[in-house]
């Protein structure tokens, strides 16, 4: 007799999600691994600040010895993250083991301690792999979310709870166009886009004088 398709199912389940926790724990302790290291880098270049260049020499000196040995992964361009990464998470409790040292890497990108924090509690809450955080931070949502009167439609797309898909739908993601001279309002029609683009593409135009002309606003070809 064979076995439930349903109870196989759920052995693969259960064996993936297995696999899946050895990997986040292994990597997490990797991070936390890279974070002492860090920190005993930078306590290290506190001792010996009085010296010129000693944190250059010493990050230098430091993958020399551990590189033959460890790998690639100790050259000084990752020894410089290292020390980085204690400097701007300098509580090692307050690490997450849902985010790997990619994740962190990424984050080491941004300056501001609220937007840092912000993808932090996003990325954790929807298990946001190193791809959806970084798509999420080039697109600048926390930027668009301080801009926004309608909050939850700019997160809902950004957590794929809401796809536009067609351009004549309202565009519920505020864009920041204040040198179109539209209010930040929190949706626009396509219609009002287009408007401001054209008025301030034909003001440009003009400015320029002779040798250039605006035709017409719009152009219909049968």
């Amino acid at each position: 007799m064979l076995a439930n398709t349903n109870f196989i199912l759920e052995i693969k389940n259960l064996i993936a999600s297995a696999r899946e926790t050895a990997i986040r724990s292994v990597d997490f302790q990797r991070t936390v691994l890279y974070w002492h290291i860090g920190e005993r880098i930078f306590n290290e270049e506190q001792d010996g600040k009085e010296r010129a260049n000693y944190g250059e020499y010493l990050i230098k000196y430091l993958s020399e010895q551990l590189q033959p040995e460890f790998g690639s992964g100790f050259s000084a361009r990752q020894l410089e993250l290292m020390r980085q990464f204690f400097r701007t998470f300098p509580i090692a409790n307050s690490l997450r083991s849902q985010l790997s040292w990619t994740h962190y890497k990424i984050l080491l990108r941004i300056d501001n301690e609220d937007q840092r924090e912000y993808y932090i509690a996003e990325t954790v809450k929807n298990n946001w792999s190193v791809r959806q955080m970084e798509r999420q931070i080039n697109s600048q949502l926390f930027e668009r979310l301080l801009l926004s009167n309608d909050k939850e439609s700019v997160l809902a797309v950004a957590r794929n709870e809401i796809i536009p898909s067609n351009p004549n739908e309202i565009i519920k993601d505020p864009m920041i166009l204040e040198f179109l001279g539209l209010k930040r309002e929190s949706a626009y029609y396509e219609k009002d886009l287009e408007q401001a683009i054209i008025t301030h593409l034909q003001d440009f135009l003009l400015e320029l004088g002779n040798g250039f002309s605006f035709v017409a606003r719009q152009k219909e070809y049968i």
